[in-house]
């Protein structure tokens, strides 16, 4: 077969598995349709995000997404289901959280708390083939340079912080502000790259 009747036939095979990304984050929606373009994206409604863990962030993180999973319904009808939850480890108590801003004041404080500094992203996910769920968590390390006031104010006018652990997107506007030191991008969007390797393994 010519490669480019495989890669016609290879693209036909990813539009038979159909996949659920249980999120509204058009950042993981972007990472996943490159591998799986019919995915259905939607994010689940009245899903209480309260870790249910106390101790470490990586146990709230997982807490999270296990409560995401056990909202999907049994009769869902997909091949492959998706669920993921990003958080911000606080830089000055390693076992807080930063959550998403309130408002733009919030976003304001969050942003000038990590102006020059390093701070984990924490992603999970819980990956569901045919019935079987699989998790996974990770954490990467960003830096922030320091922000002066007027890049401050562009961020929060910007409303780049809108829905977002941390207040800021890497992918947009901060990422000329900040680099990752340790760990991989995709953690940091919002999917862990060791359920990304799967989902790639599949597709």
């Amino acid at each position: 077969m010519s490669n480019r009747k495989c890669d016609v036939a290879l693209a036909h095979l990813k539009t038979m598995v159909s996949l659920w990304l249980a999120s509204q984050s058009p950042r993981r929606a972007s990472m996943i349709k490159d591998a799986f373009p019919d995915a259905h994206c939607q994010g689940l409604e009245g899903v209480d995000e309260t870790p249910t863990a106390s101790g470490t962030v990586a146990e709230k993180v997982a807490s999270i997404c296990q409560a995401k999973a056990n909202a999907i319904p049994s009769d869902h009808g997909y091949d492959i289901v998706l669920v993921c939850d990003t958080v911000l480890a606080d830089p000055d108590e390693l076992n807080a959280l930063m959550g998403k801003p309130n408002d733009a004041v919030h976003a304001a404080t969050m942003l000038h708390r990590l102006s020059g500094r390093r701070h984990q992203v924490w992603s999970a996910a819980g990956v569901c083939v045919h019935g079987h769920w699989s998790f996974f968590t990770e954490y990467a390390v960003v830096e922030i340079d320091e922000l002066p006031d007027e890049v401050l104010v562009d961020l929060v006018l910007n409303e780049s912080w809108k829905g977002k652990a941390g207040g800021y997107d890497l992918a947009g506007p901060m990422g000329v502000h900040a680099k990752i030191i340790d760990g991989s991008t995709s953690t940091v969007l919002g999917i862990p790259q060791a359920a990304m390797d799967v989902l790639a393994s599949i597709a």
